[in-house]
């Protein structure tokens, strides 16, 4: 049994809506979308036009124009956050024990952005199938590394302990803050700084999901294209953004009389072993990552005051997180409140688990739960309570966030309000 206990005391976002904790939650508790038609390429011809765009100026949020050049716009999301996360913290690169501290980032698709530019100036539009490579940037190798989103972050802070980056799909968010949590578990990190980043929103990326019809057509109505749980969805809306947080050992905060947004209580992963895209209607291996976080937590369905769905607006994805709800969690999870986020700022893929730990944190710190917009006809096989339009203050002292990734992978994570543990 674990005897060190993680808390998290450092948040940073960037995110469709608002750059910092504050514009993200005011969109958030407002019920607002940030889905708008696509701005960042032009995407006449698309089956799907609409994104969850962040309005973002590297040089307004501190990047220097070297590190502007030399960043993917995925890895420029992460060190702002990893600097705003470090700021809320009360903390500086100097005060960090560098060899304790530790990088845990995750990303479904890299440096998505960088690496289509680059193509495009290499292939002289795709014209060519022998690219010159004399062309290319001399940061081109770096966009086709992924862990450079890892690096960058790890500069930032001045980290020379583990430093990793997690690609796990969609779950890659959640992922790399449980992995960063098991660093301080297992003794091999004081600090860690830990979240997720992708800027996925280009002419590739959107083509793939184009082709197997994921994305959402509702173009003629971007602010209502992302309808989780919604009888009348028709797909998920691509978005971007980064979340990022400083976890510390729960003793080192105390110490240093930090501010202690929550707890991580419990996380588990487990894998479907059956289809790339495909989910099984009956959302057991979910629901057994479920199971098993709970019982390393510590805390029984009954102790669950807030679910945060993956709730990503696809029929297979909602009505099999709606059967792991009723699997895991019994009568209660008829009781509980159930919001999906990605209503809001969309579904940034492996970013995406980490933005949604930070609304998790916020419901816990602010007592109110997130909506579900856009939900104006519930699917009949979704029929738990889904937060619909409108914010609703609740208590939350526990809260269970999810996610569902291609190739199969299910996570689920419980964090809770310092107290929760201690009183059990």
């Amino acid at each position: 049994m674990d005897t060190l206990r993680v808390v998290i005391t450092g948040i940073g976002v960037v995110a469709p809506g608002g750059i910092g904790t504050k514009a993200f939650w005011e969109l958030l508790t407002s019920g607002k979308t940030a889905t708008r038609a696509i701005s960042l390429f032009d995407a006449t011809g698309f089956r799907s036009r609409v994104a969850a765009e962040c309005d973002f100026d590297p040089a307004k949020e501190g990047l220097t124009p070297q590190e502007i050049r030399r960043m993917d716009r995925a890895a420029q999301f992460a060190v702002v956050c990893t600097r705003d996360a470090l700021a809320d913290s009360g903390l500086t690169p100097a005060e960090l024990p560098a060899h304790r501290t530790g990088v845990s980032i995750g990303s479904a698709v890299g440096c998505t952005m960088g690496l289509e530019e680059e193509y495009v100036v290499l292939s002289d539009g795709g014209r060519k199938w022998l690219v010159d490579s004399t062309y290319g940037v001399p940061h081109l190798y770096g966009y086709m590394v992924p862990s450079t989103l890892a690096v960058e972050a790890a500069w930032a802070c001045g980290a020379e302990g583990p430093v990793a980056l997690i690609s796990t799909g969609c779950t890659s968010g959640l992922d790399a803050v449980g992995h960063g949590a098991q660093l301080i578990h297992e003794g091999s990190a004081d600090v860690v700084i830990a979240g997720a980043t992708d800027a996925p929103i280009s002419p590739i990326t959107s083509a793939c999901f184009d082709a197997i019809r994921a994305t959402t057509p509702r173009n003629e109505d971007p602010e209502h294209a992302s309808r989780p749980f919604d009888r009348d969805r028709k797909g998920f809306v691509l978005g971007e953004g980064s979340a990022v947080f400083v976890l510390e050992e729960l003793g080192r905060a105390k110490a240093r009389g930090a501010h202690i947004y929550a707890e991580i209580t419990g996380f588990a992963t487990r894998s479907n072993a059956f289809h790339m895209t495909g989910l099984k209607p009956d959302g057991r291996e979910m629901a057994e990552a479920i199971r098993v976080a709970m019982d390393k937590a510590r805390i029984r369905p009954e102790d669950i005051d807030y679910i945060n769905a993956h709730g990503s607006g696809t029929k297979q994805n909602d009505r099999h997180e709606t059967a792991a709800f009723k699997a895991s969690l019994g009568h209660r999870a008829y009781e509980v409140p159930v919001s999906s986020i990605k209503s809001m700022v969309g579904h940034s893929l492996g970013a995406i688990g980490s933005i949604e730990i930070a609304a998790s944190v916020l419901s816990i710190e602010r007592g109110v739960v997130p909506p579900t917009a856009n939900l104006d006809t519930p699917d009949p096989e979704c029929d738990l309570d889904y937060v619909p339009h409108t914010a609703r203050e609740h208590r939350v002292r526990t809260a269970l966030t999810v996610g569902s990734g291609f190739g199969g992978f299910q996570t689920a994570m419980l964090l809770s309000s310092l107290d929760v543990r201690d009183a059990a």
